[in-house]
């Protein structure tokens, strides 16, 4: 099976910064660990594979990224995070959402609805950067466009996609960021511009068996495309029983000791991966000594 990675590239004499994804994997490891239906998987994948690609952008290692979409649809919300390394998690409120599709394709506007979109960076300084703006058609990749317009001031094109197979698995994912520098010619946009105007799926060019690199060829290559780096990407959770014990102890006392007395071994799982760990009466008496 093929790596989930990312291509970072420069173009036209540094007027341009690129990324591009291949994120089939690790959307499907995300399906696995949510069950969620395809609409969900296309709207969570869409959200990893950009979670993602804006991790990688990222400089330090304890550099952590939140994107958090709250709209009024069924679908509850979505909430990724990613590290400067592209491990990326994330879940949706609600999985089993199911809706019919909108001009042959799964309506992840209709699932997400109307609402807003939240950018946290924490990048170790006293206060995280967050930035929030509207959703303007709640497609997650048009709304990521409009995002790093307005809350960062930086012109971009956004392109994501997933590709379902019959059977509910990721047939594949993927996207890329395009992301023009302060100093960017209006001649090096128009063509840009043009090259958008080919590219009507990221999903069909990625069915082809194109790579994230042949992806950034069809976008920048007639402006000097210069692949600077690769970096793998993986859907990564760091939960563990210690700290989704720290979830417990947020319950209160009371409420523990009301577990305890009722002598029974409680399960708790990590939203971010849906692992579930089991805490008995006597890890809870334990906890319950630990937080006084």
């Amino acid at each position: 099976m093929k790596k989930d990675y990312i291509v970072r590239a420069t173009a036209a004499d540094g007027q341009v910064r690129a990324f591009a994804a291949t994120s089939r994997n690790l959307v499907e490891e995300a399906r696995k660990h949510h069950n969620t239906s395809p609409v969900a998987t296309a709207a969570l994948g869409r959200l990893l594979t950009a979670g993602a690609m804006m991790g990688s952008m990222m400089k330090n290692d304890s550099d952590m990224l939140t994107l958090m979409v709250r709209g009024d649809g069924p679908l509850g919300g979505i909430t990724v995070t990613a590290d400067s390394h592209a491990n990326v998690k994330g879940y949706v409120g609600n999985p089993d959402v199911m809706l019919p599709p909108k001009n042959g394709k799964l309506d992840v506007g209709g699932a997400v609805g109307i609402g807003l979109l939240q950018v946290i960076k924490d990048m170790g300084l006293k206060e995280p950067y967050s930035g929030q703006t509207i959703l303007v058609t709640s497609e997650i990749a048009e709304d990521l466009t409009y995002y790093f317009a307005n809350s960062e001031q930086v012109p971009s094109s956004v392109g994501l996609g997933v590709l379902m197979e019959k059977d509910n698995t990721v047939r594949c994912a993927g996207g890329f960021i395009i992301q023009m520098m302060p100093f960017a010619t209006e001649e090096t946009i128009s063509r840009i511009e043009e090259n958008l105007k080919n590219v009507s799926s990221v999903t069909s060019i990625l069915d082809q068996g194109k790579t994230p690199e042949e992806l950034l060829e069809i976008l920048l290559g007639n402006v000097g495309l210069e692949i600077t780096d690769t970096i793998d990407t993986q859907f990564y959770c760091n939960c563990s029983k210690e700290r989704v014990e720290q979830a417990v102890v947020s319950v209160g006392r009371k409420e523990i000791q009301e577990m305890i007395n009722e002598g029974e071994t409680i399960e708790v799982k990590c939203q971010f991966c849906n692992t579930a760990y089991h805490y008995t009466v006597e890890d809870l008496k334990r906890i319950i000594k630990r937080s006084k």
